[in-house]
């Protein structure tokens, strides 16, 4: 099996989106889990944990950059 030039950027491209879409689902669950546990004893929370629960979704939009300027 010969690997083309096209090929190796497309399976570049991939890699690059797999592993920012993996980094970006584990640290949502991180701070998800640990977000919901600090409202439920302090309600008034919610707004810090909104915003650090979307935080990690830039780690996708890095990803997609690069696999884009590839």
């Amino acid at each position: 099996m010969e690997l083309t030039t096209e090929s190796v950027v497309a399976l570049s491209k991939a890699i690059a989106i797999f592993g920012t879409g993996l980094a970006t689902a584990w640290g949502e669950k991180v701070i998800g889990a640990a977000a919901i546990g600090a409202m439920v004893e302090n309600e008034s929370l919610f707004g810090k944990a909104l915003i650090l629960t979307v935080l990690p979704e830039t780690i996708v939009i890095f990803g997609l950059v690069v696999a884009l300027m590839m």
